[in-house]
């Protein structure tokens, strides 16, 4: 029973997406987007911890239509249930996805929610002391990635390319700060799918902070989907989600 516990727990930390001390957010950058199109996703899971490991699925529902989007995210492990859940909506602006609300559910604990207020221009962070200024851009960490794959897009290859940077400003339970993807190197994987070609996209966590590691496959010849994602803590603990199967909408 300890050992189960132990893994549920280390599972729904890993898949929080970090989480970091206070930083000075940049301003934000407008960027071109083209969003990828509806669909589901689905992913199997596989985490490791201290030689411990757990497999089970998760799923992203992602929609985008008529200036809007919605995606949410869950990871279930078998015997115990619903390791996490994760939903984020809003409109689509100048910056691309423009968040109204972040939900966030984790194993054993409660859900809150960050709300982007932006006829006030605050973002009230469910953990923060105080509401943040809304500048424009700012994305949540279950955006980000959908965000992050809309750039590149719209950039395709011939910018979005091995050496380059993209940052993005993303709001949490209780802070906001500046994430920065690196794109890697291109790379064939192993997936349900059969072999797909990806590029690699990582960010690394903040010296001294508490964030975690973040490795992206987008797939273009896929409309761009994260088909492989990699959530890494200081202690290299790693969960990882490989596609298994994409339904257009």
């Amino acid at each position: 029973m300890r050992s189960t516990l132990l893994k549920t727990s280390v599972i729904a930390a890993l898949l929080t997406l970090g989480v970091a001390a206070q930083a000075a957010a940049p301003n934000p950058t407008r960027r071109s987007v083209e969003l990828p199109p509806s669909a589901d996703l689905a992913y199997d899971l596989a985490a490791q911890h201290r030689g411990f490991g757990l497999k089970g699925e998760a799923t992203i529902t992602w929609r985008a239509g008529d200036g809007k989007y919605d995606v949410d995210v869950e990871a279930r492990v078998p015997l115990i249930g619903k390791l996490t859940e994760y939903r984020s909506q809003g409109t689509v602006d100048s910056f691309g996805l423009a968040p109204a609300d972040y939900y966030e559910k984790r194993y054993r604990k409660d859900p809150t929610t960050t709300v982007f207020d932006r006829k006030a221009k605050t973002i009230t962070l469910p953990e923060g002391k105080e509401p943040v200024a809304l500048k424009g851009g700012e994305q949540d960490r279950a955006s980000v990635t959908w965000q992050l794959a809309s750039v590149a897009r719209a950039a395709g290859e011939a910018r979005f390319k091995p050496g380059s940077e993209w940052t993005f400003v993303v709001a949490g339970r209780r802070d906001v700060e500046p994430w920065t993807f690196k794109v890697v190197k291109r790379e064939k994987i192993q997936t349900g799918m059969g072999e797909l070609d990806t590029l690699l996209v990582t960010r690394e966590p903040r010296a001294g902070g508490r964030s975690e590691g973040v490795d992206i496959w987008l797939a273009p010849d896929q409309e761009w989907y994260p088909v492989k994602l990699r959530f890494r803590d200081d202690e290299r603990e790693t969960i990882e989600q490989t596609v298994s199967r994409i339904t257009r909408k």
